[in-house]
């Protein structure tokens, strides 16, 4: 049986993924940092969860030790930030950065050690269309976020001669817990931009995780979740 890792995996679009890759028959591990309701809900479905705040090169290091060798890797967690840049502290810059950028480093760097020993494995990385485009007020996620993209470009030359695959999705809007800070009108006046006429869901992203999966010929690709936000 295949193991599967998604980080952030207790909530929102991670929780989508870890249940879609549960219901297709994998062992499923879900790490998570705070949320401990979240981590009793989707442990009470199948899913095996370990506490890990992923931007601690000690706290990722014990979990590859208690999950052991992982076959797929999802980095999803991540943090938002929404701020004018002369408001932004380093403080804050260099949070965003370890956890969604750092975060991604260190659980590549140790599930890439176990996939080349069995020359096989796949690395999706959540990216997001900020990542793509930019958001204004959004300019350190955006930030973090394209990185990941060039991150897994050039993951995807270097361990595709191992037998490793590193693609990355990019969610627009979607209806999860971290945009719950989105007024109502807010949503609705994103929603007007979007072509296909509705927010994502967990699921469609989760959808673009699996193809992945299945797909043992794509590497270094980056799929667009956003109902065509992105079209320009």
């Amino acid at each position: 049986m295949k193991t599967v890792l998604v980080t952030g995996g207790v909530r929102g679009i991670g929780a989508s993924i870890a249940l879609a890759f549960l219901k297709k028959g994998y062992r499923v591990c879900a790490a998570y940092s705070k949320d401990e309701e979240s981590a009793k809900k989707i442990s009470a479905q199948g899913v095996e969860t370990y506490r890990a705040d992923v931007s601690k090169e000690s706290d990722v290091k014990a979990l590859f030790a208690q999950v052991g060798k992982v076959d797929v890797l999802v980095n999803n967690a991540g943090i938002s930030l929404i701020k004018q840049i002369q408001d932004v502290t380093y403080e804050e810059y260099d949070k965003v950065m370890k956890i969604n950028v750092g975060g991604a480093f260190l659980c590549s760097r140790e599930a890439a050690k176990g996939m080349i020993n069995a020359q096989s494995g796949l690395i999706i990385n959540v990216s997001s269309v900020w990542g793509e485009v930019g958001g204004s007020c959004e300019s350190v996620y955006s930030a973090s976020k394209a990185a990941l993209l060039g991150f897994t470009k050039a993951l995807a030359k270097e361990l595709g001669w191992s037998g490793i695959r590193v693609n990355s999705i990019s969610p627009g809007v979607i209806d999860t817990p971290m945009n719950a800070h989105f007024s109502s009108e807010e949503l609705q006046a994103l929603q007007d931009e979007i072509p296909m006429g509705r927010l994502g869901r967990g699921d469609d992203v989760a959808k673009a995780a699996l193809y992945f999966e299945e797909n043992e010929y794509v590497t270094g690709v980056d799929i667009p979740v956003n109902g065509g936000f992105s079209i320009v």
